[in-house]
This record gives structure tokens, sequence and C-alpha cells, in this order.
């Protein structure tokens, strides 16, 4: 989303610089400004003119319809952005609140099921990857752009740059973990500090 946008409301427009200078990622922008039209479509008039009730009943409009907790609390976010920040209008909203999201236990592998997932890998770097990723929880995003200079051996750390969120973390290496992404690290040629592992 750019300033240049052609056909952009002054409203949208506002909304779009108010998430920009909040460094928002282009994906909360998409959809912060879809949960707006979405609403603006249900409301039939622009959504500066809408009262407590039209977002109440807005909010009922789309759990009547089926929609999912994770969309339902995405569109309430982005209204409340909306009515906060830009319109700052924050009284609307403010019994709006997000659903309860069910958390599901996830499927813990055994050890054997583990080996075989990385063993299935076919060579050592995606081995080595693979084996990072389900040791330290990272993100595939956050294994591909490790560098060399990242791993802490001494202290069995692995700093991890601009993760989710554009943060900065340091996770705990396990011994084997270890071993094996030093192999992909350090025994290429010519590894340098800021050299990529992956």
């Amino acid at each position: 989303m750019t300033a240049t946008t052609p056909a952009v409301s002054p409203l949208r427009q506002r909304m779009i610089d108010d998430m920009r200078m909040r460094k928002f990622s282009e994906k909360t922008q998409l959809d912060y400004v879809r949960a707006v039209r979405n609403f603006s479509k249900y409301l039939k008039r622009s959504p500066d003119t809408a009262r407590v009730e039209d977002l109440r009943n807005y909010q009922l409009h789309l759990v009547d319809h089926g929609i999912s907790p994770a969309s339902l609390n995405s569109s309430i976010s982005g209204l409340k952005f909306f009515f906060n920040v830009t319109l700052d209008r924050g009284d609307l909203v403010a019994k709006l609140q997000p659903v309860h999201m069910p958390r599901k236990l996830p499927v813990i592998l055994s050890r054997e099921e583990v080996a075989r997932l990385i063993a299935a890998a076919g060579n050592l770097k995606h081995q080595t990857a693979l084996a990072l990723a389900y040791g330290t929880g990272l993100r595939v995003n956050e294994v591909v752009t490790l560098k060399v200079g990242d791993i802490d051996s001494q202290r069995m750390t692995l700093r991890v740059e601009q993760g989710k969120g554009l943060k900065c973390s340091v996770k705990h290496l396990r011994p084997n973990v270890l071993a094996g992404f030093m192999l992909r690290c350090f025994l290429k040629p010519l590894a340098t500090r800021g050299t990529r592992c992956f």
C-alpha cells in the first residue's frame, strides 16, 4: 500500500498513513483496510458515520454468518484501529471484544518420528535446517536468514534478528542440534561471520 494508490478516499488514505507511520506490515494493512471496507459495505454508508449499535450489529452479523474466530478477531482489530486511531473515536469500539480462540494441543512426535522426518530431507543442508527449526521452534524465514555469526557455541545460543513482528530473540540450542548446525555452517569453505548458513 502506498500513498499514491489511485481512487482512494481521503478517509482510507488517512488510515493507510496511520498504519504506515506505525510501520505495520503489508499484510496487516491489507487486513485492516479489508475489515473497514467490509464493515462499510454492511453499513451501506461511510464507516465514519457508524454508531455503537452499528458495530454491535455487525459483529453479530459476522457471527451469524459463521465467520471463524480468527477472522472475527482480525476484523475487530481492524475496526478498533480505524475508530481508535484514524477517527479518534475509541468510545465507539470500547465494547467490541475479541472472541476466545480455541487452542488445540500440538501433535508431539516421538524421537523416532522426528529422526525419520529429518532423515527424509535428503541432504545435510536440509536436514540441518529441519533439525534446527524443530529443535528451537524457529520459523522458516528465521532459519533461512541465519548467519554464522548468529551462533554462540559457548553459551549454546542462537541470535534471531528480526523474527516474527520484526523482533530479535535468543534461542537456546540443545547439544545435538548445535553439532549439526555447526557442521553445516563452520565446515563450509571460507565461512565468514556474515555468511548465511542456508
